[in-house]
């Protein structure tokens, strides 16, 4: 459950990050005329840490996406391994999601 909720924070992150880098690279692009040596300097450090963020944010896309793939096969296996305890958990969850919806 705690991996989950990671992930699903991870999720939330890469995506927010996504935002961000856009945000930032037409801000750029808008700046480009812009006169001054100083103004040059900030959009080339700028374009820097642009550059390093697209690169984590890529690794910690493909970290995500590896980890999803490896809950999904852990998952697949427990269920061939043992389908009778897979469909009790889910049994149960199902009636513990029924009485919590019920009492509403």
């Amino acid at each position: 459950m705690s991996d989950e909720m990671g992930v699903s924070n991870k999720e939330k992150l890469v995506s927010d990050l996504k935002v961000v880098v856009s945000d930032t690279e037409e801000l750029l692009r808008s700046t480009a005329g812009a006169a001054g040596e100083k103004a040059g300097e900030l959009r080339e450090r700028i374009a820097i840490r642009l550059r390093d963020a697209k690169e984590r944010l890529a690794d910690a896309e493909a970290d995500l996406r590896d980890r999803t793939k490896a809950a999904a096969r852990a998952t697949d296996d427990f269920v061939h391994e043992r389908p009778w305890q897979a469909i009790g958990v889910a049994a149960a969850l199902g009636l513990a999601l029924g009485v919590l919806i019920g009492r509403r």
